[in-house]
């Protein structure tokens, strides 16, 4: 079933995860079946939130580029190997297909076959020696079964066109024949007596009981066709397996999974116009065609917590955009047709997602309120950051009273949980909460660190420091900003990019500035460093 991809940005943080969560409990509720997934491994705090409320983590989404199972390819049914090329021929001529894939009992793709190896197959193959299945031989001559005691035919071919005297003095006729012949009952009870592996009765002829029993008793096979011996004999080759005339080797196919990217040029220069499609654990699936290359089919996704394309899956560009749910500023996303675009100026996303269940009159169950409660107060550090609004205030009383817990208590454990740097390296820490913002034609880092523990910082200050500098180096950054956000206090310690501290001047509007300065009441990226960040850089263009 063909579902919406819902996610945030890369750097997954609660607010982001949850909402995605969240927003797809609402749209499968209203009946647009979506998945959540995230674009990252999930912050302590998140671990948390979604253990407390009973939640698995989503699923991690590596891009969303076009792959082949994402195509409208051809769900051409498959041809068991051990079927005949008669049968195959006929199947192919009813269903109008130039090429037939061949599986096993187990579905593992075997090989392909088309018209034109079932035409080579009659004029450059042996066709004497046959190897097939009892069942293939009537089923080719629309025969019926007279003495059956082998599922396994295998024999040279030998129509019986000479006098009986001829045929025993010759012994050209032996227990590895296959026998076509006509009312010539001599040679039929010959035939029987020296044990050959298949006799073929041509023109529905009744074949006498007691040569029945004979065969039966000697173990010779026996088949009666309605067709006449020479039809009998030009057409019995096409009762061998598909098996032997296929083509096995150097098949061009692909993984559902492989990127349309990569097989698209391998494609168009092939000599070939079918592909067969195979699943993860090599299972066919179907027949790839070039024109399923037009128009591609795109994975259909909805955006939560972000807007911007660096911040969002790779391979954003090739998917289709349903709908974008954010309360950061506008930014560089875009779309070829009209899409709903929510963006409130409210503290978190899990706010808004909140009031679209009220507008849909969806109950929202008790572990999806724990969820959008935990997302509200991380983004507004519990109401103290000042993108907090009146409606974010409202949407968490609200889901207190589908709650049973005490909000404080549960905000400061969650904090606890989330802020512990225990075991982090200080790329992890710098990492932990950072977004890439393209501002005045500026590539700039933030990172946020949310701590309890600022001491541990100042302790490694010059550490923080160098790597700031070469993080603003390797990934071309104009501009890296660390800000360790004091919770409690509401500040938050500043550290950038060593080169530009006439500008982190500018930015704080501090006459003085050193690693790790206190900027009280500075506790929102979006809200208060980013806008500083734009204003500074405006200056520097004047």
């Amino acid at each position: 079933m063909k579902y919406n991809l819902i996610f945030g940005h890369k750097m997954p943080d609660t607010d982001s995860v949850c909402s995605a969560i969240a927003l797809a409990e609402l749209k499968n509720k209203i009946n647009q079946p979506s998945k959540p997934y995230i674009l990252g491994n999930i912050n302590k705090e998140t671990e948390f939130v979604l253990k407390y409320f009973n939640t698995e983590v989503p699923e991690i989404l590596d891009n969303v580029k076009i792959q082949v199972k994402d195509l409208d390819f051809d769900r051409v049914k498959p041809f068991r190997k051990d079927r005949s090329v008669h049968f195959a021929y006929f199947h192919m001529n009813e269903n109008k297909l130039r090429t037939l894939p061949i599986v096993d009992e187990d579905n593992n793709l075997m090989g392909i076959i088309t018209m034109k190896d079932i035409a080579m197959s009659l004029i450059n193959t042996n066709q004497q020696n046959l190897s097939t299945s009892y069942d293939n031989i009537i089923e080719t001559l629309l025969g019926k079964s007279v003495v059956k005691l082998d599922e396994f035919i295998q024999g040279n071919v030998l129509v019986a066109s000479f006098e009986g005297e001829t045929l025993k003095k010759s012994a050209i006729m032996n227990e590895n024949s296959i026998v076509i012949v006509g009312d010539r009952y001599d040679i039929i009870q010959y035939a029987i007596d020296i044990r050959v592996n298949l006799i073929i009765v041509t023109g529905d002829l009744e074949v006498p009981q007691y040569l029945v029993e004979r065969a039966g008793q000697n173990k010779v096979n026996i088949i009666s066709t309605p067709y006449q011996t020479y039809y009998t004999a030009k057409n019995i080759s096409l009762a061998k397996y598909v098996d032997a005339i296929m083509k096995k080797d150097d098949i061009m196919m692909f993984s559902e999974e492989d990127y349309l990217h990569d097989c698209k040029e391998a494609i168009e220069q092939s000599k070939h116009s079918k592909f067969p499609v195979i699943s993860k654990d090599k299972k066919y699936l179907g027949l790839l065609s070039r024109n399923n290359l037009i128009n591609p089919k795109r994975k259909t996704v909805i955006l939560v917590d972000h807007n911007e394309m660096n911040q969002s899956a790779d391979g954003i560009e090739e998917a289709e955009i349903l709908e974008v749910i954010d309360h950061h500023k506008i930014g560089d996303i875009k779309t070829s047709v009209p899409i709903s675009f929510r963006n409130n100026p409210v503290g978190s996303t899990n706010t808004i997602i909140f009031q679209m269940h009220r507008e849909n009159n969806v109950e929202i169950d008790k572990n999806i309120a724990g969820l959008m409660l935990s997302g509200i107060i991380s983004d507004t550090m519990l109401f103290k950051s000042p993108t907090t609004t009146e409606v974010d205030r409202y949407a968490v009383n609200e889901l207190l009273k589908i709650l049973d817990i005490d909000l404080h208590s549960y905000a400061m454990e969650m904090f606890k949980k989330g802020t512990s740097l225990e075991g982090k390296s200080i790329e992890e820490i710098i990492y932990q909460d950072f977004k890439k913002f393209n501002l005045v034609y500026k590539n700039v880092g933030i990172s946020q660190v949310f701590t309890l523990d600022i001491k541990e910082i100042m302790n490694r200050k010059d550490e923080f420091v160098e790597i700031i500098d070469s993080i603003t180096d390797s990934r071309d950054f104009y501009l890296f900003i660390m800000a360790v956000t004091d919770i409690v206090n509401e500040g938050s310690y500043i550290f950038y990019t060593s080169s530009k501290e006439k500008l982190v001047k500018s930015i704080f509007e501090k006459e003085n500035v050193y690693q790790g300065i206190y900027i009280s009441k500075c506790v929102s990226r979006k809200k208060q460093i980013v806008p500083k960040v734009i204003n500074a850089l405006n200056l520097i263009r004047q």
